[in-house]
């Protein structure tokens, strides 16, 4: 039986990744495999990076940067933020431009497989956000374009070390992991959590070396 080739998704495809199984757009909690052909980038636990680096138009240098500085003011923000967090695998991103004006590079750290990663933003503000941006590259087919992965490709190139702080956390994770700390403290600060800790009734789990250690690192 012959082996079939391996489907290319478009951007901005419907997928069923692991986590999307019902069609709609839900960040990876996790590490996963992807059916997807090997990317460039390095990983470390869940989190990989992608670092892409173009040539400037010329004399776009000044319209590419007014464009970088409206991304992050005024209610532009605000939609690439509600956007981010509807996608919910991007940890961090940079924009530089360099070389005299003449190059720009965009580096990011995400979750998950390369293809969904760069898949998600075409369904929301994001992607339009990318058709602005690299559209002062040389050569950018844009966004809707078939051939926009095969491009990005071109031009990233792969980190020779990459190291994350949290390999085993997810952005998931880490939102939970602040919503979870948020309540607790607001928890901590009430007269009933205090006159809890100072029943006798409840000197025995106070005692415990895990409440213990909870109370410990809530004071941190």
């Amino acid at each position: 039986m012959r082996a079939m080739a391996p489907h290319v998704w478009a951007l901005g495809d419907p997928r069923t990744e692991p986590w999307q199984e019902d069609g709609t757009m839900n960040a990876t909690t996790g590490a996963t495999q992807s059916a997807h052909p090997e990317r460039p980038g390095r990983s470390d636990g869940v989190c990989s990076e992608f670092t892409v680096y173009t040539e400037i138009k010329p004399g776009h240098a000044d319209a590419l940067r007014k464009d970088l500085a409206a991304l992050s003011s005024g209610s532009s923000d605000k939609d690439s933020r509600a956007a981010l967090r509807q996608i919910g695998t991007l940890h961090d991103a940079r924009h530089v431009i360099f070389d005299n004006d003449t190059r720009f590079m965009f580096a990011s750290v995400f979750d998950g497989s390369w293809d969904t990663y760069i898949d998600d933003f075409a369904q929301t503000v994001v992607g339009a956000n990318f058709d602005k941006i690299f559209s002062h590259s040389v050569g950018f087919p844009g966004v809707a374009d078939p051939g926009v992965k095969d491009w990005f490709v071109a031009h990233q190139a792969p980190a020779e070390a990459f190291v994350s702080s949290y390999p085993d956390l997810t952005v998931q994770q880490i939102w939970k992991d602040q919503r979870v700390d948020n309540a607790f403290q607001a928890v901590l600060d009430t007269p009933e959590f205090r006159a809890m800790l100072d029943n006798p009734a409840n000197a025995e789990l106070v005692a415990t070396p895990a409440f213990q250690k909870l109370l410990e690192e809530a004071s941190a």
